[in-house]
């Protein structure tokens, strides 16, 4: 009995030594989409998984963070989209783009940075209607979605299993997928680069956004970039903080995840 009066039962030792066999695998699958949620998109010998994100409602923003952030709100995703299993690599922008404009070249693997918001739509124009999709980027909200991934959370718990920032990164970039992914399959959502957004930056934009699939304001100076990246700490990697650039602005901190939509409206 237990101070409670509760009985307490004791696991069998055999059954103990499987349990981490049968839960390290289910914890896998957990974070790893099905097979019909992924398509791999390739330009010559380079490759590139789009992972499936399903409609939803999440709470945008954070009642603790910068004045930006706030309010936080309900936000609605009325539609289904593909996005990015990870940030696009330098050997992708190369084979699209015939040249790497990024930093850190200490592989094709790496993140691409060195890009601006406008660098990146003529990328997209130049990929779009591979594997049937039309790439763009990601709206704000849709990021801040597939970046939750179903957790509500001010800050992850554990920071440096799933990112790398200024307490692990060692000054640069590194490959992408080498952190643990979220609940929808999804790496480096938070650090190694920024991503742009598809939106214009108003700071103010939250007091007066549309609850469902908000798309940013109709015209600003500022793209807004997301995520965090490898130069930054805590404070500033983590789901709702917000940024924003000048769409011609490169640095090696900012790089981008694609979007995606398909004719079909959907998973096929």
């Amino acid at each position: 009995m237990n101070k409670k009066g509760r009985r307490l039962y004791k696991v069998p030792v055999t059954i103990r030594l499987l349990l981490p066999a049968v839960i390290f695998p289910l914890l896998f699958l957990a974070a790893s989409p099905s097979a019909e949620k992924v398509r791999t998109i390739r330009v010559d010998r380079v490759s590139m998984e789009m992972v499936f994100i399903a409609p939803g409602e999440f709470r945008m923003g954070s009642e603790k963070g910068w004045d930006d952030e706030r309010p936080a709100h309900r936000v609605r995703i009325s539609h289904g989209f593909w996005l990015g299993r990870t940030e696009v690599t330098q050997g992708l922008w190369k084979a699209v783009m015939g040249a790497n404009p990024s930093a850190f070249r200490n592989g094709d693997n790496y993140p691409v940075e060195g890009v601006s918001w406008q660098d990146c739509q003529q990328f997209i124009r130049k990929l779009s209607g591979r594997g049937g999709f039309t790439f763009r980027l990601p709206t704000e909200a849709e990021w801040e979605f597939a970046c939750r991934a179903g957790e509500g959370g001010e800050r992850p718990v554990d920071l440096g299993a799933i990112a790398w920032y200024d307490r692990n990164s060692g000054g640069s970039t590194h490959p992408v997928g080498l952190k643990r992914a979220n609940a929808f399959g999804l790496s480096d959502m938070l650090g190694n680069v920024w991503e742009w957004c598809a939106d214009w930056y108003d700071k103010n934009y939250y007091s007066h956004s549309p609850l469902t699939d908000p798309a940013g304001p109709a015209s600003g100076i500022h793209r807004v970039d997301r995520g965090g990246g490898w130069g930054y700490g805590p404070d500033i990697v983590r789901p709702g903080r917000r940024d924003g650039s000048g769409p011609d602005y490169r640095t090696d901190l900012i790089g981008l995840r694609l979007a995606a939509d398909r004719p079909d409206g959907g998973r096929k």
